[in-house]
């Protein structure tokens, strides 16, 4: 079955360069023009994954993203935007985004970003277990369910894979290099922020003191480990 993406852009070179190429590799495409329109057809129709440029009319990338994770923590969302700064990156991240490309991108670039994380998708990399339990955290990965002290958690789909991932390799010193290869399967040229911000989000829902964090240990120089805190 071919998937189908949503794209989300106001520039109608950039809608034609996307549709072509994304067409010839077999996708099925649908093109909203600003936010609000971009909203109204996620909520009409299922899509495999959203590429969703930053500034939009009506309704901005970031507003869009946010709304977006409300209705729907696991759809893969790549964010586009014209802006080269850390802000506005990471802000993405924070919103939900999976991705983003900073204009001008490759089609090749960006196409080859949408195969890895529906590849991830569909491994989701997790088939290994039907059951993790760390302290007290309890994760069925096949299911797409974790739960603390008996309490179902809200993960992205990210913060699950990076849960379960950590957890799977509790007690090893993870490098922010070896995290990107391992959950996100492509080239992010150095930019191991990403992983921060993850971790970050993941601790908030984990952790009682993130400042004093039990299981997501930071290991200065190195990256992070998943301890048991029993």
């Amino acid at each position: 079955m071919n998937r189908t993406i949503l794209i989300v852009e106001d520039e109608p070179s950039i809608v034609t360069l996307l549709k072509y190429n994304l067409e010839q590799k077999g996708f099925l495409t649908d093109v909203a023009y600003n936010g609000e329109d971009g909203m109204e057809r996620f909520k009409e129709k299922e899509y495999d994954l959203i590429v969703l440029d930053l500034m939009l009319p009506k309704m901005d990338g970031m507003a869009v993203c946010k709304s977006i994770r409300k209705i729907n923590q696991q759809i893969p969302i790549i964010m586009l935007t014209a802006k080269d700064a850390e802000y506005d990156k990471i802000h993405g991240l924070e919103m939900g985004a999976d991705d983003y490309l900073t204009k001008p991108f490759s089609p090749k670039e960006l196409i080859a970003r949408i195969n890895a994380i529906l590849r991830r998708t569909d491994e989701t990399g997790i088939k290994q277990t039907s059951k993790l339990e760390l302290g007290k955290l309890v994760i069925y990965p096949q299911k797409f369910e974790a739960f603390l002290k008996g309490e179902l958690l809200e993960l992205t789909r990210k913060e699950f894979e990076l849960l379960v991932y950590l957890t799977q390799h509790k007690g090893e010193i993870l490098s922010r290099e070896q995290l990107l290869n391992s959950i996100w399967e492509f080239d992010f040229v150095g930019d191991s922020r990403i992983v921060d911000v993850q971790v970050s989000h993941l601790r908030d829902k984990i952790e009682e003191d993130t400042k004093k964090p039990l299981y997501i240990k930071t290991v200065r120089g190195f990256g992070y480990k998943m301890e048991d805190p029993t």
